[in-house]
């Protein structure tokens, strides 16, 4: 089997490729290929590793017609036509669990970094503004007993709110399709509607699944019902919130802080003024950069090619209706 990885994954999951004696074709991740020039290889290719935010849409499909699978190196697939790939009963697998705690950490390190202002500091000391002690200057709040609303209380959102709940002592609320019943009996988190997760959330953080439904949800009619002392943080995809409304709530004092792990667009352009706020921290999509996250996922996603070699169910498929 032949399979076209987009760019260059952890030595762990492509030394199980090759014991398998599969043919690997890896794109130099220095060279970012066209729309052109990567259907062209798909074409030639029995499977893809996919590695980035390719959109691999209806067009797409239609010009690989010989592509039997998909692994992604991600856990979200929104990148992704799953209808177009059920129509052709390809498989498509992702890299669940490996990221849950890196990811969890890059929210609760936001969370942190926008109640105590830190970037900003930071940025003072950069520009020789630290000054004379002012007992009343550019304070943060602190967290304690305070809180925390999930939006997508899944994983990644599990062990962020056992984070906060074990660091701070904070009330978990939620917001999801269905009911987590062990957050309900591990962290007495209590299930609520989307109104009441803005209105009592002082510090929200969205961990679902990216879908068209849920398009700038967090825009400027949803930062008006969240409190005034609020933080949002976002490490899920930067399509959840509207960033003109983002930056109007955070400079008209409408919520206190955001942390965002994600943006929209993304990347985020260099002149962006989210990045000049003392109230917003801005990271470079770093959720799951650890050497145990990026083996675990260059691990995953190599089963999945494997299983797909070896004629069997993708372990972490995400349309398993493909195989019925």
């Amino acid at each position: 089997m032949n399979v076209f990885i987009t760019k260059n994954i952890p030595e762990a999951g492509i030394a199980l490729l090759k014991e398998k004696g599969i043919n690997l074709t890896i794109n130099p991740t220095e060279h970012v290929l066209s729309r052109e020039e990567f259907i062209k290889i798909c074409q030639e290719n029995d499977a893809l590793l996919n590695v980035g935010s390719s959109n691999l849409d209806e067009d797409f499909f239609e010009q690989c017609p010989n592509l039997k699978g998909i692994a992604l190196f991600s856990v979200g697939f929104d990148s992704v036509n799953i209808e177009s790939a059920n129509k052709r009963k390809i498989p498509v697998g992702n890299t669940p669990d490996v990221l849950s705690r890196a990811t969890s950490d890059t929210a609760f390190l936001l969370m942190q970094s926008a109640a105590r202002k830190s970037f900003y500091h930071h940025k003072r000391i950069i520009n020789g503004e630290w000054g004379t002690f002012d007992a009343m200057a550019n304070l943060g709040q602190e967290l304690y007993g305070k809180t925390l609303g999930i939006f997508g209380l899944g994983r990644i959102g599990f062990e962020m709110a056992q984070k906060c709940k074990a660091a701070f002592g904070m009330n978990i609320i939620y917001h999801n399709r269905s009911h987590n019943e062990n957050a309900e009996k591990e962290l007495d988190a209590e299930f609520v509607d989307f109104e009441t997760l803005l209105s009592q959330s002082d510090v929200l953080s969205v961990h679902a699944n990216y879908t068209s439904e849920n398009n700038e949800l967090f825009n400027k009619d949803a930062f008006a019902k969240m409190k005034p002392n609020s933080i949002f943080i976002n490490t899920a995809r930067g399509k959840f919130h509207n960033e003109d409304d983002l930056y109007h709530a955070l400079t008209n004092n409408i919520i206190w802080g955001a942390g965002l792990d994600v943006t929209n667009p993304e990347p985020m352009k260099q002149d962006n003024p989210l990045l000049e706020l003392p109230n917003c921290c801005v990271l470079p999509h770093i959720g799951s950069a650890t050497y145990e996250a990026r083996n675990g996922m260059a691990i995953c996603a190599a089963h999945n090619i494997i299983a797909l070699f070896e004629n069997k169910k993708m372990p972490f498929c995400v349309n398993e209706e493909v195989y019925i």
